[in-house]
């Protein structure tokens, strides 16, 4: 009876995020295959329950013969794993979001020039359209994937956007904490 790694838990939700936000069906397909080949290497499959934005993973031997759970049947439900993937703010005001980056962008922009305003605007979509929150709540995972997935892929950085980038992000906090004061 092994439980699924949190790790493991913490990729499959990365994944699933990423399906979900994925512009391109052939990349959600993507997201969600490479989901599906690490929770079968440790024997769970997923779901998504849409109804409460919710990731299940669950030992694949609950399976019965047509690829229903009998949760009647199962004896021990803790092996399963339940990650909320609404994420915080997705429910909130994405107009109040895009409004924060905008005006963070731009205190960027004028403290820090051109090249690192772009990044920070870089972010700032990100954030609003991936999360509906402003940049500045990002978490140190949310800060990650932008830089390992998002900015290299969606935003064609400059060489010199993509050497100065994490100094970027600092400057998009800074610009947060001294606007606070």
């Amino acid at each position: 009876m092994t439980e699924l790694p949190a790790d493991v838990v913490d990729e499959a939700e990365r994944l699933t995020r990423l399906a979900r936000n994925a512009v391109d069906d052939n990349a959600a397909a993507a997201y969600r295959e490479r989901r599906d080949d690490l929770l079968e290497e440790h024997g769970f499959v997923a779901r998504v329950r849409d109804d409460d934005h919710t990731l299940v993973c669950y030992p694949a031997d609950w399976l019965d013969d047509e690829g229903a759970v009998q949760l009647a049947d199962v004896e021990d439900t803790d092996r399963a794993a339940e990650v909320s993937i609404a994420g915080p703010g997705e429910q909130g005001d994405y107009d109040a979001a895009a409004e924060r980056n905008a005006e963070l962008v731009e205190r960027v922009r004028e403290a820090h020039g051109e090249v690192h305003g772009e990044n920070a605007a870089a972010f700032a979509t990100f954030m609003s359209n991936h999360y509906a929150r402003p940049m500045d709540t990002a978490s140190a995972r949310e800060r990650e994937e932008f830089l390992a997935e998002f900015f290299p892929r969606n935003t064609w950085p400059t060489e010199e956007q993509r050497q100065v980038v994490e100094d970027s992000l600092s400057y998009v906090f800074d610009a947060a904490e001294d606007g606070s004061r």
